[in-house]
């Protein structure tokens, strides 16, 4: 017995809720048209209540679908470990005539000239930054990834990065790899993520990387063990003498910086990866 008329109250009390919600439903509907200022103060903080419930829930949305994608992402293999001194192979040419290459200051910054763009100039060593982090790294030692490609982007951008900003974002954006660097795919997220293209080039000549340069492009080159590193090694190509030669922006040397370059012993020091586009990339500007 008890239990029907629970179940009967229970009944009474929804039938209840919908009368009470039609009543509502009406009044609300009504006060709508004979007085719409105060329709309009009963509703605007329902309204602000429905948009932030909207917000929350795309950007939990964006925020699962964000850690999903890491989660599934196939892990980067990094190549070899970009750690900066001295280079395998000694370089024993001179620096360049300061007519054809130069590093001088402009606007309070070191600039290098000789190419169709004259290069920001960073070194990764300086006093500046060097013992900055990069991730539990530091920039002096690991950090040439984000020092060419700061150089990059205050260079061909309207961006003006230097090294420890570059390297914090680097790390916040996942390119930053423990012990060893960065991983490769910080060119082409770094490239579009500040308003620049990156393409592999495919055509390792010397004739391709002049052609690139002449066109008003850099490049980024991968180097391998020799005369720019003992292990990994990120550097800019930068422009072309009148006999050829290339002009380089080291990230650990301001020397090599200022030295030419045959463009097949470049080639031939390239990494041997090609993951990511690697071993050479052509930034060039966003097409508009």
């Amino acid at each position: 017995m008890k239990r029907k008329n629970t179940k009967k109250r229970t009944t009474y009390l929804l039938f209840a809720l919908l009368a009470l919600l039609c009543v509502g439903s009406a009044e609300l509907a009504a006060c709508r048209f004979f007085a719409p200022d105060l329709y309009q103060k009963i509703m605007s903080p329902v309204r602000q209540c429905l948009q932030s419930a909207v917000e929350l829930g795309a950007h939990t949305a964006a925020e699962v679908s964000a850690w999903w994608s890491a989660l599934t992402a196939p892990e980067e293999v990094l190549a070899d470990p970009q750690l900066a001194g001295e280079p395998a192979i000694l370089s024993e040419g001179p620096i360049s005539d300061p007519s054809l290459t130069e590093l001088k200051e402009s606007d309070g910054k070191e600039v290098l000239t000789g190419g169709i763009i004259p290069v920001v100039y960073y070194n990764q060593g300086d006093a500046a930054w060097a013992e900055q982090p990069y991730g539990s790294d530091d920039i002096g030692h690991y950090g040439c990834g984000p020092t060419a490609m700061a150089m990059a982007v205050s260079s061909m951008g309207d961006w003006d990065r230097d090294p420890v900003q570059m390297a914090q974002w680097a790390v916040e954006h996942g390119y930053w790899a423990k012990g060893g660097g960065s991983y490769l795919s910080i060119v082409e997220g770094t490239a579009a993520a500040y308003g620049l293209t990156a393409s592999s080039l495919e055509e390792h000549t010397p004739q391709a990387v002049r052609e690139a340069l002449l066109s008003g492009n850099l490049l980024v080159a991968l180097m391998g063990p020799g005369h720019f590193t003992q292990g990994g090694h990120f550097i800019l190509l930068r422009g072309v003498t009148l006999s050829g030669t290339i002009l380089v922006a080291d990230p650990n040397s301001e020397e090599r910086s200022l030295m030419e370059w045959e463009p097949q012993l470049i080639l031939d020091e390239l990494s041997a990866s090609t993951a990511n586009g690697a071993p050479l990339w052509v930034l060039s500007p966003a097409e508009t």
